[in-house]
C-alpha cells in the first residue's frame, strides 16, 4: 500500500509539473480551411519517365527491393496528441490517415543480408513500438527470421498531430493519461503490415540517390545557439540549417528488362510543427502531406513515397519569423537570445507561410508539405541528377548502450562521460514553434532565474545530487528523469546505436533530434572513417564515394542531440539534450565503433554484443484513459441519420458539410478503411464511385460528444473542394460503429443527400 501511495503521489506530482509545462489552452476547436485539392502534373509524366529510366546505360548494381505501406491511425478522438505535451490538445477527428512506409533492400545472392527502413507518421520511433514490431515479425515464422535487432530501423516523421499514449517511458504519456494500448497496437500492427507487404513485393531492382536544395521550407529556430559553434566550422556552410533534400530512388526490373519506378525515400530536416498545438484533428503534418502528394502524383497505388527526417533539431517550418503576438511588444520580433517578449515566453510565436488564417497552422502544414513534394518531384523528373548506388554489401548493425555513465575518449585524448538523463529549465520554456508558460525562459545556463517553487516541485520527483549537477554542467536540472523510476522509468538511459549500409550508401539511425551542426559532424565522422579505412573506397579517384545520410528520431526517443558548444547556450534544444554536454560525441564514438563491421573485409554477420536491454513497460504501464461505455442515438433517431444535410448546389471551391448522428470512432479504428467518403455518380449510370476517403487531406471527419451521460455524439463530414473539382453529382458517406449496452459493436452507414457541383 505505501508503494502504491508513493506511485500515485509521483503521478500526481508529475501531472502538476506537466500541467505547468504543457502551455494549456482552453476552448480548442477543430480548425477549418478552404482549399486542399492537390494540383499535379499529368500522371502520364511518371509513366513516360519510367520508360526513359529503363533505357539508361547504367542503373547501378542489382539489389532486392520491396516497398510497402500500412495504416497506423490510432484513436482519433478522446486521446491526447503526441508532441506538444498540451493537456487540452485532445483528438476530435481526422484530417489525414497516418501510415507506416517500409523500404526493404537486400543482397540477391545472400537473402539474409538485408535491412528494412521504416518511416511512420508519428512523433518518433519508440522502444516499445520497435520491440512489439520485432516480436510480431518473429511470430510470423521462418520466412521473416532474417528481420531482427540489427537490420530493422523505425523512424518517425515527427508529426505533432498524431494520437499519443504509445510510448514506452512514463514522461511522454503523462498528458495522455497514461499508456494507450489501442494507439500502441495500431502502430505496431500497421508497421508490421507495411513490412509484410514490402517483403511480399521483393524483386530485383536498383537504387540511385540525388539531392536538391529546398530553400523555402525551413529556418533555424535557435540561431543564437548555432552561433556558438566555431566560426571556421560555420564558414564551411552557406546556411544555418541543411537545405539539401536527399532522395533515394527505388526501381524494380520488369519482364522486359527495363527498370520501373516503385518508390522514393527522402531525408530533409524540418520539424513537424507546422500544424500547431491548438489543432485537434489527426494528421501527418507537412511530411504526411508531402508523401500523400507524391503518391497521388505517381498515380500507382503500389508506389510508396517516404518523407523522413534528418538533423531536424533546430529546423523549423515556421519560416516567416518569430513575433510577439500580444503584450507590450506586439508585432515586434522576439528576443534573439531568449525568445522573450517583454520578459515573457508565451507571447512568442513563429509564423508559418500561411500565417493569418484561423486554422491552427493547417494551411501552413499543407504549404510546407507541398514545397517538399515539389522539390522531390523536380529532382525525380531529372534522371541525370541521380547517381547509381554500387556495391554488393547490404548490412545492418545495432547495439544498445547505457548512456547514464558511458565513458569514452574524445578525439583530443580527453576522457569524457555521459550522464543519467535530465531535462533543464529551458525545456519547459518550449520553442517559438509553441512556447511554454509561466516564468520559464530559454538561454538560461547555470541559473534558471525561475520561481523557487519549481525547484521544490522538481525535487519531489528526484532530486539530483552534486555528481549529477556537475555532470550536466551548464544545464540547471528541472526534471531528473534518468534517475526517476517510480512507478517505472520516466525516460531512457539505454539508447539505440544503429548503422545500415547498402553499397556506398551509409545510413545513421539517430535516436533523437540532432541539431543542424550536430548532424553535419556526425555524418562527416562516418564519411571520413569509411573513406580512410574501407578498402573499397581507397584509390577510386572519387568514384563511388561513401554517401552518408542521417535519419532522425529512430528506434527510441532520446529528445535532442546538440553540439557541446550549442549546449552551453541552454536554449530549448540544449536543455533537452538528455545525457549532458558530451551526448553528440558519445553517439559519434559508438557509431564509429560499429562502422568497421560494415566493411567489405568484415564478416557479414559479426559477433557483436547486443548491449544492455532497455525495459519494456507496456505490461507495467499505468493508464487512466476511460473506455467507451456505450453509444446511443437520440430519441426517434438512428445512427448515421442526417441532422444537417447538404445543400442542393455548390460551385468548385466551396466547403460542403453534412452532420450525422454519430458513434465513438474508438469502437473501430477502421484501419485500412475509412470513416468518411465522397462518392460521385458515374455519368449515364446509377453507379456511385468513391473519389475521396479520409486518407485525403481535403476530407475532414470531426466528432463531438453531445452528451456524456446519454452517450450521444455528432459527426461532421466536411469536404473542402478545390477550384478544379469536376462538375457532377456527389454525396457524402459516413461509416461508423456503435457500441451497444453489453459491449456489442455494430457497424452502420450514413449518407447525405445528393448535391451538384456546377
Amino acid at each position: 500500500m505505501p508503494r502504491l501511495f508513493n506511485s500515485l503521489l509521483t503521478i500526481a506530482t508529475a501531472a502538476l509539473i506537466i500541467f505547468a509545462l504543457s502551455k494549456y489552452f482552453q476552448n480548442i476547436n477543430p480548425p477549418t480551411a478552404d482549399f486542399w485539392e492537390p494540383h499535379f502534373p499529368p500522371v502520364g509524366v511518371l509513366a513516360h519517365e519510367q520508360t526513359v529510366l529503363g533505357s539508361l546505360p547504367d542503373v547501378g548494381d542489382t539489389y532486392l527491393v520491396g516497398l510497402g505501406r500500412g495504416d497506423i491511425t490510432g484513436p482519433v478522438v478522446e486521446l491526447n496528441l503526441m508532441g506538444y505535451a498540451e493537456v487540452g490538445q485532445v483528438g476530435s477527428g481526422l484530417r489525414q490517415r497516418l501510415y507506416s512506409r517500409a523500404f526493404i533492400v537486400g543482397d540477391p545472392d545472400k537473402p539474409q543480408d538485408r535491412f528494412v527502413y521504416l518511416v511512420l507518421d508519428i512523433q518518433s520511433g519508440d522502444t516499445a513500438v520497435r520491440h512489439g514490431v520485432l516480436e510480431a515479425l518473429a511470430a510470423l515464422g521462418p520466412e521473416y527470421a532474417m528481420y531482427g535487432q540489427n537490420n530493422v530501423a523505425i523512424t518517425g516523421t515527427h508529426s505533432h498531430s498524431g494520437p499519443g499514449g504509445y510510448n514506452n517511458y512514463l514522461l511522454p504519456t503523462i498528458t495522455s493519461k497514461g499508456f494507450s494500448k489501442a494507439s500502441y497496437q495500431a502502430i505496431v500492427d500497421g508497421a508490421v503490415r507495411s513490412i509484410v507487404q514490402a517483403h511480399e513485393r521483393l524483386a530485383p531492382g536498383s537504387l540511385s540517390v540525388g539531392t536538391i536544395d529546398v530553400l523555402d521550407a525551413s529556418v533555424n529556430r535557435s540561431p543564437h545557439s548555432y552561433l556558438a559553434n566555431p566560426l571556421e566550422e560555420r564558414a564551411r556552410y552557406s546556411e544555418n540549417v541543411d537545405k539539401a533534400m536527399s532522395v533515394l530512388r527505388f526501381t524494380q526490373m520488369t519482364d522486359s528488362g527495363e527498370h520501373r519506378d516503385v518508390g522514393i525515400f527522402t531525408w530533409f530536416a524540418v520539424h513537424g510543427t507546422s500544424v500547431l498545438a491548438n489543432n485537434t484533428l489527426i494528421n501527418g503534418d507537412n511530411k504526411g502531406v508531402a508523401a500523400y502528394l507524391f503518391e497521388q502524383y505517381a498515380g500507382d497505388p503500389s508506389f510508396v513515397a517516404g518523407f523522413s527526417q534528418a538533423n531536424v533539431g533546430d529546423s523549423s517550418p515556421n519560416n516567416m519569423g518569430a513575433y510577439c503576438e500580444y503584450g507590450p511588444q506586439i508585432g515586434q520580433m522576439c528576443d534573439f537570445e531568449t525568445s522573450l517578449c517583454g520578459g515573457r515566453t508565451n507571447p512568442c510565436h513563429a509564423r508559418g507561410p500561411m500565417f493569418g488564417r484561423n486554422d491552427a497552422g493547417t494551411a501552413s502544414g499543407y504549404e510546407i508539405g507541398q514545397r517538399q513534394f515539389e522539390g522531390a518531384r523536380k529532382l525525380f523528373e531529372d534522371h541525370k541528377a541521380f547517381k547509381p548506388i554500387r556495391g554488393q554489401i547490404v548490412r545492418g548493425l545495432h547495439q544498445f548502450v547505457d548512456f547514464s555513465s558511458f565513458e569514452f575518449t574524445l578525439a583530443n585524448g580527453t576522457i569524457a562521460k555521459t550522464c543519467p538523463a535530465a531535462l533543464g529549465y529551458s525545456f519547459a520554456a518550449g520553442t517559438s514553434d509553441w512556447p511554454g508558460n509561466f516564468d520559464f525562459k530559454q538561454a538560461q545556463p547555470h541559473d534558471p532565474h525561475a520561481n523557487p517553487l519549481w525547484a521544490m516541485v522538481s525535487s519531489l520527483i528526484a532530486k539530483p545530487n552534486e555528481t549529477q549537477r556537475l555532470c550536466h554542467r551548464e544545464k540547471p536540472i528541472l526534471l531528473d528523469v534518468g534517475e526517476s523510476d517510480r512507478p517505472y522509468a520516466w525516460s531512457p538511459n539505454i539508447v539505440d546505436v544503429q548503422l545500415l549500409r547498402v553499397g556506398n550508401l551509409f545510413l545513421i539511425a539517430a535516436p533523437g533530434e540532432a541539431s543542424t551542426m550536430a548532424g553535419r559532424r556526425w555524418r562527416e565522422a562516418i564519411h571520413k572513417s569509411a573513406k580512410a579505412h574501407f578498402p573499397e573506397f581507397k584509390n577510386n579517384d572519387g568514384e563511388d564515394e561513401p554517401i552518408v545520410l542521417l535519419g532522425g528520431l529512430a528506434n527510441s526517443y532520446t529528445h535532442y542531440i546538440v553540439t557541446p558548444e550549442e549546449y552551453t547556450r541552454q536554449r530549448y534544444e540544449g536543455a533537452s539534450t538528455l545525457y549532458g554536454p558530451w551526448t553528440l560525441d558519445a553517439h559519434i564514438n559508438r557509431s564509429l565503433s560499429l562502422l568497421p563491421h560494415l566493411s567489405s573485409s568484415s564478416p557479414s554477420s559479426p559477433d557483436l554484443p547486443p548491449g544492455p536491454s532497455p525495459p519494456i513497460n507496456t505490461n507495467d504501464s499505468l493508464s487512466f484513459i476511460s473506455p467507451v461505455v456505450m453509444d446511443r442515438a437520440p430519441l426517434f433517431r438512428s445512427f448515421g441519420s442526417i441532422t444537417r444535410d447538404v445543400s442542393a448546389h455548390y460551385i468548385a471551391g466551396d466547403t460542403i458539410t453534412a452532420r450525422f448522428v454519430g458513434a465513438n470512432p474508438r469502437n473501430n479504428l477502421r484501419l485500412e478503411g475509412t470513416f468518411a467518403a465522397v462518392e460521385k455518380l458515374v455519368p449515364g449510370t446509377r453507379r456511385w464511385e468513391r473519389i475521396r476517403s479520409d486518407r485525403d487531406w481535403s476530407l475532414v471527419y470531426a466528432w463531438k460528444r453531445s452528451s456524456t451521460a446519454l452517450g450521444t455524439s455528432i459527426v461532421e463530414i466536411r469536404w473542402e473542394t478545390g477550384w478544379e473539382t469536376g462538375r457532377g453529382h456527389y454525396r457524402l458517406r459516413y461509416y461508423g460503429d456503435a457500441k451497444r449496452i453489453g459491449g456489442v459493436v455494430t457497424p452502420f452507414v450514413g449518407t447525405s443527400g445528393i448535391f451538384t457541383i456546377v
